[in-house]
């Protein structure tokens, strides 16, 4: 089998093959026929190991193996009723025999459901959608029923039932080992079903973390889900642009004229210079119950001549912290 050369790009491979190509269409070469009734070798000397390369799979000298993709596999099953339906006990019924169908399949390749997605159609052509997050990834089909029949309990709906369908994603079962003294919980799902329990019967405003709002005004919250019940990010934040300050170790002695109480003109041994912008200042103290108590202002300064210091003042007296990369 042959190949082109790995180091080069896919990008500079097929500028190589186009080059080629404009070589024999200008020799007057249509097809591949022609193409393959020239000499081997003066294809060679002419167009080089890429005119060799094509003139070879031209002839049919060369295999290209098939590189096979298994396509994801998808955990989904779904039903058309064949009349509308109005109550619950159908709908469930058909959810049960879904969990089994979906946990045979998982087991016979050695996986748990970590997530169940459940949508139901109506007869308006509007669905219902909804997403379960378990708790500890598992087969059991009463735990996982018991979380959907806990859901539809309080369901309600303006129009009659026509489809049902439960998607689930696959994960790779968890072991944990435990201390000498410490144990398992009997039933990991249970807080989730007490929770599911409490938001069909308060409503879903009414359960999740409280979150205090700005403001003075009594009882002043919000409820916000449980960080388990976000909705993952999809688009990663990217860092804020940062500078390391390479710290003088000891501090450099400077010397500072103020205007108006705030760093003008810097003076030291490290750099000195006309202050053009400064921010601060950021007080700190320590230590103020013992003879070590100390107290310090510390400065962000920008000179003139573009360089970015950390400076502070204590009794009076200045040093140079360091200098930002």
């Amino acid at each position: 089998m042959t190949k082109f050369s790995k180091s080069k790009t896919a990008r500079e491979r097929e500028a190589e093959i186009a080059w080629v190509l404009d070589i024999l269409r200008r020799w007057g070469i249509r097809t591949l026929g022609q193409f393959a009734a020239l000499k081997k070798e003066e294809v060679g000397s002419r167009l080089g190991r890429i005119g060799l390369q094509l003139w070879d799979r031209a002839k049919g000298k060369t295999t290209r193996l098939l590189k096979l993709v298994a396509p994801p596999e998808s955990f989904e099953e779904a039903f058309e009723f064949e009349n509308e339906i109005e109550t619950v006990e159908p709908l469930l019924f058909m959810l049960r025999r879904f969990l089994q169908q979906l946990t045979l399949r998982f087991d016979a390749i050695y996986l748990v459901a970590c997530e169940l997605q459940l949508q139901i159609t109506f007869s308006d052509k509007s669905a219902y959608r909804h997403q379960f997050k378990i708790p500890e990834p598992s087969n059991n089909v009463e735990v996982l029923f018991r979380m959907l029949h806990t859901h539809l309990e309080d369901f309600k709906s303006d129009w009659p039932i026509t489809a049902v369908t439960l998607k689930a994603e696959a994960a790779k079962p968890s072991f944990q080992q435990f201390s000498l003294f410490e144990t398992a919980l009997r039933d990991p799902a249970r807080l989730s079903e007490t929770l599911a329990r409490l938001t069909g019967l308060l409503g879903v405003d009414r359960v999740g973390t409280p979150v205090l709002l700005d403001t003075h005004r009594p009882d002043a919250f919000r409820m916000e889900p449980f960080a388990w019940q976000l909705p993952e990010a999809v688009e990663e934040i990217e860092p804020l642009p940062a500078c390391a300050l390479r710290r003088f170790r000891p501090p450099v002695a400077s010397s500072m004229l103020l205007v108006k109480n705030r760093p003008a003109y810097l003076r030291s041994g490290a750099t000195h210079g006309e202050v053009i912008r400064q921010k601060g200042p950021y007080r700190a103290s320590g230590n103020w119950w013992d003879e070590k108590a100390w107290a310090r202002a510390e400065w962000d300064l920008e000179m003139e001549n573009g360089a970015l210091c950390q400076c502070h003042s204590r009794e009076d007296r200045w040093e140079l912290d360091g200098v930002y990369d």
